[in-house]
């Protein structure tokens, strides 16, 4: 019986409790900055002229078909019988290495060259101190309040509730 007696009586108060909110601001009383170590990279561009030799464009491929042809023609018209057809081989050959040979260059004569800008991006990594912020302080009733911002805060908007 005193344990109903007893949680209706609790039931009652939380019925007809009340709460009451306000608001205030308060006077900061110091700002800190906050600071925070940060790794900041910068690109650097680095910049170079280079020689670079130019190819003919050819590999000789065209010019050994071509002279291979040749070569089989000219050796097909020599000789007779078996040795028509060796001298056909022969000429083939031969026509071959001189027609890669000319379409190549003799190899004799100094490549050419042409200047390309080359570039190359590199990073330069520094360590800082950086602002981050400020720890703004004040005093409500012997507490003291904290609040953290973007900058330097004159007062701080507090919210108060009373519970009876």
């Amino acid at each position: 019986m005193k344990k109903v007696i007893l949680l209706s009586a609790l039931a009652l108060s939380t019925l007809f409790a009340e709460s009451l909110t306000m608001y205030d601001s308060v006077e900061v009383t110091r700002s800190e900055p906050v600071y925070r170590m940060v790794t900041v990279r910068s690109p650097v561009e680095e910049c170079w002229d280079e020689k670079v030799p130019v190819s003919s464009g050819s590999d000789g491929t065209l010019g050994a078909i071509i002279g291979g042809a040749a070569g089989g023609i000219l050796g097909h018209q020599v000789g007779g019988g078996s040795g028509k057809t060796a001298a056909t081989v022969g000429g083939a050959i031969l026509g071959t290495i001189v027609g890669k040979n000319l379409a190549e260059g003799d190899g004799n004569s100094d490549p050419s060259y042409r200047i390309e800008r080359r570039c190359k991006t590199r990073y330069i990594e520094k360590t800082e101190n950086r602002l981050i912020g400020y720890k703004n302080y004040a005093r409500y009733k012997g507490q003291e309040i904290v609040k953290f911002s973007n900058k330097p805060l004159k007062r701080i908007d507090i919210t108060v509730n009373v519970n009876y």
